[in-house]
């Protein structure tokens, strides 16, 4: 599941969450021709494989074909995607001991508090001073942060060669996500520490309130508003395409009238799509990356994936959860953060729980309590990813288009975990388990598909571009 808004936004979501919890057009290029910002003359790396003849047995031994479509990627290529997937479990827990180290400088060097005295001077009301001191707070946080950013998010994606913006580039689109988040995060702390004002007693109870309505409220403008600052859309060209997607969307009842694609290809190669918004912004949009490295079957096995997230409401699912979590994260940053101030808070130079000085103090808390909680997270978001995978193959009917897809996601995520791995580090199922579940649902559908495949096939979608080797 995509998050409903840019994922370049998940900075000010989660920084409204922090306030929060921790809650993701140009034509596209032709097949074959140089990725924007990659190196020149690098292929296009189609998704397609030879569906491996264990899954092509009748009666269909489940276990033998899913071990059979996981050799398919092997050596070097599974050990570099393990390799980058794992890393990033040490990355989480480095980006969480450094989010600490960062709020301890800020309230033991009293950063904080000098910060709140400038916004003091600089503007005379009240009610806007924390719009102030939040942006003095994410300059501070920037800077501080920005070497470890850099390592991650250009450095690291490089060196796995995921990446495919130069450094300026990456750095034009860290500026946009900052002054987006500059913007949401003052309007933010406006609000909030406006209604901390106003009820001392229930702060934490109205403070996860406050986050919920941001969360709401970016979800429904991302799609049509925020997502375009980072990409040009475009109605999607290709007919066989359009129409396809379309078809899908009109038999589960999706209001849309139209598919758009977005060149996602100028920032990576990873394949994607989302049916994203809604109270009237609800778009069907596929990236270029899709649309260049699949066939149609497999075009129409990702958004009957991603049209299950719609049919089954899982956003408005995935907001109810939140709710409910973001109320248990505020109800312990009350208990922390009021003994915090009583114990610490003359020494930070923090006065009381509605000081914006004390940002740093509930951000901490706030991570602290997600951070914990992630296998929680992880499971939640997991089981609704399963759920859609079930739905997409009912809707789509494409078992081995879905096995393809997914040995794609294998670029970037572990193909083959434990299972305790999974359940900790995963917020989507395994590539084994996604694809199990496929030749599950084929060995189910067997005389079905064999009518299908005996009826004459639409057209296909000609590839031009030469598969690199898997």
């Amino acid at each position: 599941m995509r998050l409903p808004f840019h994922a370049p936004l998940a900075a000010a979501a989660l920084l409204l969450c922090s306030l929060g919890a921790r809650a993701a057009d140009a034509p596209a290029p032709a097949a074959g021709a140089p990725v924007a910002g990659a190196p020149a003359g690098k292929p296009v790396k189609l998704v397609t494989r030879a569906v491996p003849p264990e899954a092509q047995e009748n009666p269909l031994d489940v276990n033998k074909a899913t071990r059979a479509y996981l050799n398919l990627v092997t050596g070097a290529e599974r050990e570099k995607s393990d390799a980058y997937f794992e890393g990033d479990y040490w990355l989480q827990l480095w980006s969480f001991l450094i989010g600490l180290a960062v709020a301890a400088v800020m309230l033991h060097g009293r950063l904080s508090s000098r910060m709140r005295a400038m916004a003091e001077r600089l503007v005379p009301w009240r009610w806007l001073q924390p719009a102030v001191y939040a942006v003095q707070w994410l300059v501070a946080v920037t800077v501080l942060t920005f070497p470890f950013d850099v390592y991650r998010g250009y450095f690291r994606e490089h060196q796995y060669g995921l990446s495919n913006l130069t450094f300026g580039g990456w750095m034009a689109e860290q500026g946009k996500g900052f002054l987006l988040t500059a913007l949401f995060t003052a309007l933010g702390l406006t609000v909030f520490y406006a209604v901390l004002r106003k009820v001392q007693r229930t702060w934490w109870l109205w403070g996860a309130g406050v986050a919920m309505a941001f969360i709401i409220f970016t979800a429904v403008i991302g799609p049509v508003f925020l997502a375009p600052v980072f990409n040009d859309f475009r109605p999607v060209q290709d007919p066989a395409v359009r129409d396809a997607v379309l078809r899908l969307a009109r038999a589960n009842d999706i209001p849309v009238d139209n598919v758009y694609e977005f060149d996602a290809s100028k920032q990576h190669s990873r394949v994607s799509a989302n049916v994203s918004g809604f109270l009237g912004t609800t778009r069907i949009s596929l990236n270029d990356n899709l649309l260049e490295r699949c066939d149609l079957a497999q075009i129409e096995a990702v958004m009957g994936h991603e049209m299950g997230h719609y049919v089954l409401n899982h956003v408005g699912k995935a907001m109810l959860f939140f709710a409910f979590f973001l109320t248990a994260s505020f109800a312990f940053a009350r208990w922390a953060v009021e003994r915090l101030l009583a114990r610490m808070g003359e020494r930070w130079g923090l006065r009381a729980v509605d000081d914006p000085a004390g940002f740093p103090l509930l951000v901490v808390t706030l991570s602290v309590f997600s951070f914990l909680s992630t296998p929680i997270l992880n499971s939640f978001i997991r089981t609704q990813e399963m759920e859609a995978d079930q739905y997409g193959l009912n809707a789509a009917g494409q078992p081995d288009a879905e096995a393809q897809v997914d040995l794609a996601l294998g670029e970037y995520r572990k193909l083959d975990p434990g299972p305790l791995e999974e359940m900790f580090f995963f917020d989507h199922p395994s590539g084994r388990v996604r694809i199990e579940t496929a030749m599950k649902w084929k060995a189910e559908h067997l005389d079905q598909l064999k009518c299908r495949q005996s009826q004459a096939p639409p057209p296909a979608r000609p590839a031009t571009s030469t598969p690199a080797p898997p």
